[in-house]
């Protein structure tokens, strides 16, 4: 249902999922095992899997922090789109890779759910994708220090709201890992 002509296939976006953004966050190990149950799954259905791949002074390309989860094995085949902004979309190669793919709808993982997951999924919506969010394959740090809610709370927070969004031609979704059906929308 993707506003996006000509692209009637799906891909599994994997966002940020690297050492220095999920080392510590909520419930890192069980988010880690459902990305890597998505991705097979993906692959298993020839179901193109995307990799989005942060850098920045807290992230240098290069180091450990920035490498990809060790759970994790991007395949030589799989796109990899660098980024330094918060969307996935922006200033990055990632819209030239979904087109070639000839990819109109996005099944969105990762880290960290407040930044990086929320801004892609705004993104991916808003260029006219359809866009569902996988709710127990997004995690996020504590951020209570500065005055955010608990993660789980981030969490339960942005899988509620996407449930419910709404816009015209395309469609949103939240569902749970065992759920994910790389065939159709939400």
């Amino acid at each position: 249902m993707t506003t996006l002509e000509n692209r009637p296939n799906t891909a599994l976006l994997v966002v940020d999922v690297q050492n220095g953004v999920v080392e510590g966050a909520h419930e890192r190990d069980t988010v880690v095992a459902n990305v890597g149950s998505l991705v097979e799954k993906a692959r298993r259905e020839q179901v193109p899997v995307v990799w989005v791949q942060h850098s920045d002074h807290h992230l240098v390309r290069g180091s450990d922090a920035w490498r990809i989860a060790p759970e994790l094995k991007p395949g030589d085949a799989e796109p990899l789109v660098e980024k330094s902004y918060g969307d996935s979309f922006e200033d990055t190669t990632l819209e030239t890779v979904l087109s070639g793919l000839g990819v109109g709808r996005l099944v969105v993982v990762g880290a960290e759910t407040d930044a990086c997951v929320r801004s892609t999924l705004h993104g991916a919506f808003t260029r006219g994708y359809d866009a569902t969010l996988v709710g127990d394959a997004h995690t996020a740090g504590d951020k209570t220090a500065w005055g955010a809610p608990p993660p789980d709370q981030v969490i339960a927070h942005t899988n509620l709201y996407w449930a419910y969004q709404t816009a015209p031609g395309r469609t949103a979704g939240t569902v749970d890992t065992r759920d994910v059906d790389f065939g159709g929308a939400s």
